[in-house]
């Protein structure tokens, strides 16, 4: 085990663990009509390198613009109410998921959040690859009928075994 030199450690105190509390989220986020993005993590507010995350919520029975965020990953975790997904050229596909459903978004995908309930918000995490605040909001009408797809995991496939 490598000895430390003293006054090389970090300063743990200064750079270590944030907890950013509820009431400390920063609004001033690039925003797409229908929701309420808010930061907690990124480089400026905790020193993050490779994350931005935060909170979104969608007001009950709405939905938001369709949009995409380039090249960046994104994870929704539904926290309380029913996300109602769409995406695709045309927003032709859709999926939904309740309270602790994960929701994974690549790159340069369409999409479009929906509050599935009329009576609570949507209430959800984001957690992005990356700082830049891409919110490219695109001008899509969307199908009529979307088709559902269920989620199948791809490394536990169904038995065939009766």
């Amino acid at each position: 085990m490598a000895t430390v030199e003293p006054g090389t450690a970090p300063d743990w105190r200064a750079e270590g663990v944030r907890v950013v509390p509820a009431d400390a989220l920063d609004s001033n986020t690039p925003q797409t009509p229908g929701m309420h993005r808010a930061a907690a993590i990124n480089q400026a507010r905790a020193g993050a390198q490779k994350l931005w995350a935060g909170t979104v919520t969608i007001h009950p029975g709405a939905r938001t613009g369709a949009h995409h965020h380039g090249e960046l990953e994104s994870v929704i975790y539904v926290i309380r109410g029913r996300a109602r997904m769409r995406w695709g050229v045309n927003l032709e596909f859709t999926a939904e998921g309740g309270p602790g459903s994960f929701i994974f978004v690549p790159p340069f995908v369409p999409h479009q959040e929906i509050n599935a309930l009329d009576d609570q918000p949507l209430e959800c995490v984001v957690i992005r690859s990356g700082q830049e605040p891409v919110v490219v909001n695109l001008d899509i009408t969307g199908v009529a009928e979307p088709v559902t797809v269920p989620w199948i995991d791809p490394t536990h496939p169904a038995s065939t075994d009766p």
